[in-house]
């Protein structure tokens, strides 16, 4: 056997014999907090370790590699090789469970970037430990979830951070400055799309059970999901697609388009909710999807005043209509979306990220600076804020503070059009995470697969559909999910 094959072998008998201490390692944990959140000075290096490092996590990881990159975990070890071979001092794993317990006490902070299915267990378990958290985005797949882990990043005052990075950037900034000087007057209609997906959307659940490659641990890859055949359509990228495991183009990338919207214009939960797709799949993120949340009125400020405003979010290829005096032959699309924030007297345009803020008018604003900047990089400036004392601590630009809530109006964007076939515009109670304008005998189904096949030309469509099911209950399940067997969350702090 060569080293490599060695090493993988060793690594997948070292899980088998301690799973069960790793499980019963989730009771002990929490009681372990106070005593794991230590402070260090900034010339000390943090002690990171990175939970599901194939992607997004490899390179936020190379963001941070001043530090100690002290382990590795990921369910998929080919796609985590060049992770790996990067950083080859950290210690490998494939179950996160087990790396908190062996290597506990040696770690300060935790990235996590698995599929969005599995940020919030990861995450919740590392705050309870005393452990600072980094979560690519989307932050959570659930409302509750997302509720979950800005109360508990509250209660035990770690420094956190979500992995939008153009919270960090001068366009977020500039278009908040802009917005609350009054720059464009009252807004209460904002249009905002993305190009994605760019990974498989709209698909049949794949009906073939394949093998699974001995580099891949498929029962840790599904976690808290209901268990599935393997099938290599779900994986490394695309499990953005499928609704167990991702949250389709709108939550992977309204987290970065949404932000200055959500910040600028100071929202909270919406109160209304309505979405519209192509053909909606059981298991598939559609093609693409149209969504309109209304936020209610807030507090006005010095110079603007803050009406009830709607959200319009568009994807899978579909944009706003350019608005009067748009340039033209101008493309509305910067760096993979953009927004159009209509104001009463004027209209703020930004793209992806929130950059390059400009007004339709042609009109430069010069605004006092009132949003704070970093000269580090939103990575680093984690890193910075995780040495800092909690009561002396500057927050980060996309803390659970911020991102948690900010979090829970994108995934209501995926509800909205996951309970598109109820034909009606959703109330939402925010507070209590609970649709009130669903009767307790409306009953809802999906359509399974579509039957597509062409017969002598001439396309046909025989959908297989879910048997119909209460509609209350599977909107609670969207909010809430029920983990599988050997899977929970914390308690939520009260």
């Amino acid at each position: 056997m060569d080293d490599k094959k060695e090493r993988l072998e060793m690594g997948r008998r070292q899980f088998l014999a301690n799973a069960g201490i790793a499980t019963a390692g989730l009771v002990m944990m929490p009681s372990m907090a106070a005593a794991m959140n230590k402070n260090k000075s900034k010339s000390d290096k943090l002690n990171i370790a990175g939970v599901g490092v194939g992607g997004r996590g490899f390179g936020v990881l190379k963001a941070m590699e001043s530090e100690n990159i002290v382990a590795l975990c990921d369910v998929d070890w080919k796609y985590a090789k060049g992770c790996f071979d990067y950083f080859p001092k950290a210690k490998r794993y494939w179950d996160w469970r087990q790396m908190f317990d062996e290597m506990g006490k040696d770690i300060d902070a935790v990235v996590v970037a698995t599929a969005d299915h599995t940020h919030a267990i990861i995450a919740a378990t590392a705050i309870t430990m005393g452990k600072h958290v980094y979560v690519e985005k989307p932050l959570t797949h659930t409302v509750y979830e997302s509720r979950l882990l800005t109360r508990l990043a509250a209660k035990h005052q770690v420094a956190t951070q979500m992995g939008n990075q153009g919270a960090s950037d001068e366009g977020v900034a500039l278009t908040t400055e802009w917005i609350q000087n009054g720059e464009i007057g009252e807004v209460r209609k904002v249009e905002a799309f993305t190009d994605r997906p760019i990974w498989p959307q709209g698909l049949n659940r794949p009906t073939e059970e394949q093998p699974i490659p001995d580099t891949f641990n498929w029962d840790l890859f599904i976690g808290p999901a209901k268990m599935r055949p393997f099938n290599e359509i779900y994986t490394p990228w695309n499990f953005r697609g499928w609704w167990d495991f991702g949250t389709g183009a709108l939550g992977d990338m309204a987290c970065h388009i949404l932000h200055p919207v959500f910040k600028g214009l100071k929202l909270g939960y919406p109160t209304k909710a309505q979405g519209s797709s192509t053909l909606l799949l059981t298991d598939a993120a559609p093609v693409a999807q149209k969504v309109r949340l209304v936020f209610p009125e807030r507090a006005s400020l010095a110079k603007v005043a803050m009406p009830e405003v709607e959200v319009h979010w568009y994807d899978g290829g579909l944009q706003p209509l350019k608005p009067d005096g748009w340039p033209a032959g101008k493309d509305m699309n910067n760096q993979g979306g953009g927004v159009l924030f209509h104001g009463s007297k004027d209209t703020l345009v930004c793209g992806c990220y929130g950059r390059d803020p400009w007004l339709l008018s042609g009109r430069k604003p010069n605004v006092p600076q009132t949003e704070p900047r970093i000269t580090l990089s939103h990575e680093m400036d984690w890193v910075r804020a995780c040495k800092e004392k909690p009561k002396k601590r500057v927050e980060t630009l996309s803390p659970f503070s911020e991102a948690g809530p900010f979090n829970e109006m994108v995934v209501m964007g995926v509800l909205a059009v996951r309970l598109q076939s109820l034909n009606k515009e959703l109330e939402w109670d925010g507070e209590n995470m609970r649709f009130t304008n669903i009767g307790d005998d409306e009953t809802i189904r999906t359509v399974i697969s579509d039957g597509f096949k062409i017969h002598d030309g001439h396309p046909t469509f025989d959908k297989e559909w879910t048997k119909p099911v209460n509609a209350n209950a599977f909107a609670q399940e969207l909010i809430k999910h029920t983990y599988r067997d050997g899977w929970s969350l914390p308690e939520m702090p009260v």
